[in-house]
């Protein structure tokens, strides 16, 4: 081979490169390629800066407002604005790019959908910040329908956002949304006790029979503290700390005692003496322990709730007194504590007016000798 033909075979070889550096992908020169992700690289470097910039204007802007959630509406906002840098970067690329056609289409309704998923991602962001504009109106919403509500705008927001992404792509979403319907009766007949609970937790809420936190019983069910009142159950945390999903239903059917709820809390005790106990004593043991309930402050006074001290009954084997008072703490550990206090208060006025409290007993009274026996009939002989 001489040098000429050497010379020849590279200038063809040198053609080839020109036409594939001509052609790049999809009839794009590769140097345009290049330059055009070159750009995108620039706006990703620039994110953070132009984060940065977005989030301390919006902040001057929020601080002029009397709206004191600037900091945390802020804070929510910066993944979305974090991803407004990457969306100008991709539409300048596409636009120096200048793709026609079918591609050039799908450019477009990607920069279209990329914009769409940061407002409606930045309004789901803003639910929970704003969601203390919500206790403005306390006397109608309780803790967990707020909740509640915060949830459905939330999935509000997720399904517009979706719609509006298909309908760029050229899906429409009333055919979609015909065919669910249809598909919702379906399921609706055969998922009928989901719906249930669903009705009955908005019943729940609507009545405001308990909140989170709040400390419940329900007979045969169970006993706790409540931690979420979701769409189907309620999540009740048992003293021992076991977590109980409840159905709704079985709490909206059923008698639920709310203790949380209370404005006192109640002792109610029967207090059995020995019959040998004389009427002073009785008196002097009423007395000491009425004394007692209305000078300490624990206790509600009679003109907030009814107390009672009387001599009740004559039981079986000891003559019962009555002591019926409400504490006005209803904080369980702190009433225990009241209880005992009141406990040993009692069996000290008891043994103080030299009584004794009875115990369950019984007397039999039995006439005759112990040792007499009826006589043994004999029958004569016979003769």
């Amino acid at each position: 081979m001489n040098y000429r033909a050497i010379i020849e075979q590279f200038k063809n070889f040198w053609d080839i490169v020109v036409d594939v550096w001509q052609q790049g992908l999809f009839g794009i020169q590769i140097g345009r390629l290049l330059t055009a992700a070159f750009i995108f690289i620039i706006f990703l470097f620039l994110r953070k800066l132009l984060t940065r910039h977005i989030i301390r204007r919006l902040q001057v802007l929020l601080s002029k407002t009397s709206i004191k959630v600037d900091e945390r509406v802020a804070k929510a906002l910066e993944q979305p604005i974090s991803m407004i840098p990457v969306v100008i970067g991709l539409f300048f690329a596409l636009e120096y790019l200048d793709i026609g056609g079918t591609f050039g289409d799908i450019g477009a309704n990607l920069v279209r959908s990329f914009i769409v998923f940061i407002i409606f991602w930045g309004f789901y962001k803003l639910v929970d910040p704003l969601k203390n504009l919500l206790d403005k109106i306390e006397s109608l919403f309780s803790a967990a329908m707020r909740d509640w509500l915060l949830k459905v705008i939330k999935v509000t927001f997720v399904f517009f956002g979706a719609a509006t992404i298909l309908e760029i792509w050229g899906i429409k979403v009333g055919p979609i949304l015909a065919g669910l319907g249809l598909l919702g009766v379906a399921v609706a007949l055969g998922a009928q006790d989901m719906f249930k609970n669903l009705i009955s937790g908005l019943l729940i809420l609507s009545e405001k029979r308990f909140n989170i936190g709040d400390w419940i019983f329900v007979d045969g069910v169970v006993e706790g503290t409540v931690e979420n009142i979701g769409f189907r159950s309620t999540l009740v945390r048992r003293f021992d700390k076991a977590p109980v999903y409840v159905p709704n239903a079985r709490l909206a059917d059923t008698a639920v005692t709310n203790f949380s709820a209370m404005t006192f809390r109640r002792i109610f005790w029967h207090i059995g003496v020995e019959y040998r106990t004389t009427i002073e004593q009785l008196r002097q043991i009423r007395d000491g322990i009425e004394s007692y309930l209305l000078e300490n402050d624990e206790f509600v006074k009679p003109s907030e709730a009814a107390t009672f001290v009387r001599i009740d009954r004559f039981s079986d084997s000891s003559i019962d007194i009555m002591l019926y008072c409400f504490t006005r703490s209803t904080v369980w550990g702190e009433w225990l504590e009241i209880k005992e206090r009141l406990a040993l208060k009692v069996k000290e006025i008891v043994e103080g007016a030299g009584s004794s409290f009875a115990f369950p007993s019984r007397t039999i009274y039995m006439s005759g000798h112990a040792g007499e026996k009826p006589e043994v009939f004999v029958p004569p002989e016979k003769g």
